[in-house]
This record gives C-alpha cells, structure tokens and sequence, in this order.
C-alpha cells in the first residue's frame, strides 16, 4: 500500500502498521486541510514554545526543536534527565484533545507539542516508555505542517517500519509498543517548512509523588 493510499484512509477503520509486539493506528487526516491551516497558524503564534534541554553524558544540551508541556494539572514529566511542569490548556488544545479521544476511543489528560523549524531538526531512536505515563497507555500522534517520515525498528529484530506522516494526520501507538520498538523523526535537507507534531498523553504518577 502507497502513502497517497494510507493517507486516503480519512473515514473507516484505522490501519494497523505493526506485524507483531505492539499496536500503532494511522488514521490518515483527521482535519480537513482548511483546520490543520488553522490549527497550525495558531499554535504557532500560541503556545509558549521553548528550547529542548537533555542531559547527555553529564553535558546540558539545548536543541534547536523546541517544545512545550500542557496538561489537565500542573503534571511533571522527566525524559533525557530533564522535568517539565505542564501548562494549562489552551482552547484550541483542548478543541484538538476532544476531536482525538473521540476518533480513538481513548482519554487522554496531557500533551507534548513538538515544533520542528526545518526538516534539519529531527529526533533521534527512542521509545515513550517514562515511568510517569501509563504503562501500555495510548499515545496519540496528530501531524500539522510540513509531511514528514516517520519511522519505527524493532529492539530485537531490527526490523523497520516507515510511512510518511501528512498535514492534519493522525498515529496511535498503544498496547507493548514502546516495550518493543523504538520511532524517530529522520531528518532531512529537502524539508524547508515547519511541522508541529502532538503527542497525547495519559500522566499516571500522583500529583504529591512530582
């Protein structure tokens, strides 16, 4: 099956892309292109975007991508040895959050907005496996901005797989995935758009325990 084929699946069920160890859904668009335009053009100019940092190595790195954390209480959430404290919502956020828990049939009560400048600025192998989020919890995906590809790989077979990711579409990673396969953003050179890229989160810990 091609991209263009993937990314027509905008009504019906969603496509599964995973053969074994865990479960990701492309829905394809969930907007229509008029409110991906929108919704782009005002988290762009709305969200309170920040430098990344990470601790790599003991070193304090500040990446180009930037990021924001928002979310239904004050959540922290640690990765590459840095603490977020989450914002509260904007509207249009929630507007976004209510569109994606009704197409998935999950409920989600946190968000971290990725804001890549230029298809140079990517992420590198990973998986979403923190301990502050629910364990084997959905993890909602939506594109805004410019296509990119998005890849996963296996941790033990090394096997791939990629799609590209379109303008107002929707992923869902869910059940083992992050125990079994790490995703990434690969960059590139023939990007020169932004992207903003969602990723809707369920926070577990207890507000006392952060």
């Amino acid at each position: 099956m091609n991209q263009h084929e993937l990314f027509g699946n905008i009504i019906g069920e969603p496509i599964s892309l995973l053969p074994k160890d865990g479960s990701v859904d492309y829905y394809g668009g969930l907007l229509s292109l008029d409110q991906a335009d929108y919704f782009l053009k005002q988290l762009l100019d709305k969200i309170t975007w920040k430098n990344d940092l990470a601790i790599v190595m003991g070193k304090r790195i500040v990446t180009k991508r930037k990021v924001a954390w928002y979310g239904d209480h004050p959540f922290k959430y640690t990765y590459s040895n840095t603490t977020k404290s989450a914002l509260p919502w904007i509207d249009e956020l929630l507007t976004l959050k209510t569109m994606v828990e009704d197409k998935t049939g999950e409920t989600y009560n946190s968000c971290l907005l990725n804001l890549y400048h230029t298809g140079e600025e990517g992420m590198a192998w990973h998986s979403d496996a923190e301990k502050d989020l629910k364990k084997n919890g959905a993890i909602a995906s939506l594109s805004l901005g410019a296509m990119r590809k998005f890849s996963f790989k296996h941790k033990q077979s090394k096997e791939t797989v990629s799609l590209d990711l379109q303008h107002g579409s929707l992923l869902v990673m869910k059940g083992a995935t992050q125990r079994h396969w790490l995703h990434r953003l690969p960059p590139t050179k023939k990007v020169a758009e932004p992207r903003v890229n969602l990723t809707f989160r369920t926070i577990t810990r207890s507000l006392s325990e952060n």
